[in-house]
């Protein structure tokens, strides 16, 4: 199944001075879309570390390949460059980016936000791109973008760090384009409410769920360890169609209330999700 991978980049999350909350929130987001991620890595401000990344992504077959961060104007933004050594394409100016870059500066200036429009040396930086890529929209910050196709239906994406910039630009750059990347499957899960004290009890039955439905992800986690403990029961599932998808969650729904019902444990309905 071709897969998608996602590479957050920066010191400061290794450093625990900010919060990677990137790779969370698109997980959730391209499996919403059809999409399936198989890996998620934080990598430091080290170029080496960041080629290594993205070669073994792309080494791994991964149908697209993510990086989040390193794409602003000061020096140790450099994903750009890193991303075009990695893909052994050359670092340009692009025109549609910089046009990109000055529209959002003489924006800025206009609303008084920094003190010129002028395209400085910094600001260019953040239109250069590995050749034949595609830029991206930054409605929210300065520095666009990037999708490109490697060849072999390979493409890697460079998003910006701050989930303020990186998460518009996902809905109104990248997931629109995201069916001629990958191929999309429908994706359903249901969320439940079991209630018992101990996992240990629960465990068993939902291997037999899982057995009876193994095109079915079955999971559990305690919302709570106390007097009124209660679990969080998951059943998920991808499928060519809705239809089917929710086909196997009938399926697998209905296993699970039998088996828990006759071990004396109710259940209840939490919530139902499909792709928003």
């Amino acid at each position: 199944m071709k897969h998608i991978e996602c590479i957050a980049i920066g010191n400061e999350l290794l450093l625990g001075i900010v919060e990677e909350k990137n790779i969370s929130w698109l997980c959730k987001r391209l499996t919403q879309a059809g999409g399936v991620v198989e890996q998620g890595v934080i990598v430091g401000d080290v170029p080496d570390d960041i080629e290594a990344a993205v070669r073994g992504a792309i080494l791994r077959q991964a149908a697209l390949v993510i990086t989040c961060g390193g794409l602003g104007p000061t020096e140790d933004d450099q994903t750009m460059a890193i991303l075009a050594e990695a893909l052994n394409r050359p670092l340009e100016e692009h025109p549609e980016a910089l046009a990109m870059v000055a529209e959002r500066y003489r924006a800025l200036y206009e609303a008084g936000e920094v003190p010129h429009p002028d395209l400085t040396p910094e600001r260019r930086k953040m239109a250069r791109l590995p050749r034949g890529a595609i830029p991206l929209r930054n409605t929210v910050g300065t520095a666009p973008g990037m999708l490109i196709n490697i060849g072999d239906r390979t493409w890697v994406c460079a998003l910006p760090g701050p989930p303020r910039e990186n998460r518009p630009m996902v809905e109104q750059e990248l997931i629109p384009r995201l069916g001629e990347i990958v191929p999309l499957h429908a994706y359903r899960e249901r969320h439940y409410e079991a209630a018992v004290r101990d996992e240990s009890v629960l465990a068993p039955l939902l291997q037999i769920v899982q057995r009876q439905h193994r095109d079915v992800y079955v999971k559990s986690r305690a919302a709570a360890f106390e007097a009124q403990t209660t679990f969080r029961l998951l059943l998920a599932t991808r499928a060519p169609t809705a239809e089917e998808a929710e086909a196997r969650l009938d399926a697998a729904e209905q296993s699970l209330r039998t088996i828990l019902g006759e071990h004396g444990i109710a259940l209840k309905t939490y919530s139902s999700h499909a792709p928003a």
